[in-house]
């Protein structure tokens, strides 16, 4: 059966913001990216490497293998940014009805990816995007890099289904899409009818949510040859008014 793949509604900075306070999401194509962040494609893809060192999620409820992941928080306030203690990724059930409710200690970030010239640009800029939403204050900001692959022959990006994460703004940026199918982003109004759905196909670009307006979920993966092992990577970055879940 053919898959059909819906092209990303990628639009140009200038329209970031608008197009984020209209729908509640904004999708920015790699080359937008490396202009918003005033960063090289090459600045980007040097963060790469460090997907391929992460360790496998201990949490799954479902039993699943599929889930490789490290975790990093951090206050951001203008171009200010402040690494914090290592602590446990926290939703209520509310956000997570899977995995909500749980204390999660995730492996910290790596010195690599902490010390790499790009990684502060991101947690600023993004920072920036909510201050904009929301008005200039600190930003209590997780960083979740992820690996999503075919082990046991499907991978569930969002096992919770389509959710909020209970902050203010989330940011998912693929970085890589290895032999595979599906991984699907859906987007949908939290208090609406409406949704759309389009997959993120190009390397570093990113879907930005205003998470207080609309529900997420990205659809499991497969791989594209059976028995062949496939994965998705990702980074997402959540930016919080007043403190982390779970304070």
């Amino acid at each position: 059966m053919m898959t059909v793949t819906i092209a990303a509604p990628a639009v140009g900075v200038d329209a970031l913001l608008s197009t984020l306070q209209r729908h509640g999401f904004a999708v920015l194509g790699s080359t937008a990216v490396c202009d918003w962040l005033s960063l090289s494609l090459q600045d980007l893809q040097a963060l790469q490497p460090a997907w391929n060192d992460l360790p496998p999620d201990r949490y799954l409820k479902d039993g699943g293998r599929y889930r490789r992941r490290r975790h990093g928080c951090f206050v951001v306030e203008g171009d200010a940014v402040r690494r914090v203690p290592d602590r446990a990724h926290y939703q209520p059930l509310e956000y997570n009805a899977l995995h909500g409710g749980m204390r999660r200690w995730f492996a910290p970030l790596t010195p690599a990816l902490l010390e790499a010239p790009a990684w502060t640009r991101l947690l600023q800029r993004t920072a920036a995007v909510a201050s904009s939403l929301r008005g200039a204050q600190p930003w209590y900001v997780e960083a979740h890099p992820f690996r999503i692959d075919t082990t046991g022959g499907i991978g569930r990006p969002t096992p919770e289904g389509a959710h909020r994460d209970g902050v203010d703004l989330v940011a998912v940026f693929l970085l890589q899409r290895h032999r595979i199918k599906g991984g699907e982003s859906r987007v949908f109004e939290a208090d609406g009818p409406r949704g759309q759905r389009f997959t993120l196909s190009e390397p570093w670009s990113v879907l930005l949510l205003d998470d207080q307006r609309v529900i997420h979920e990205t659809t499991p993966i497969q791989p594209l040859q059976e028995g062949e092992l496939g994965w998705r990577d990702t980074l997402v970055l959540t930016c919080r008014a007043g403190g982390f879940l779970g304070d």
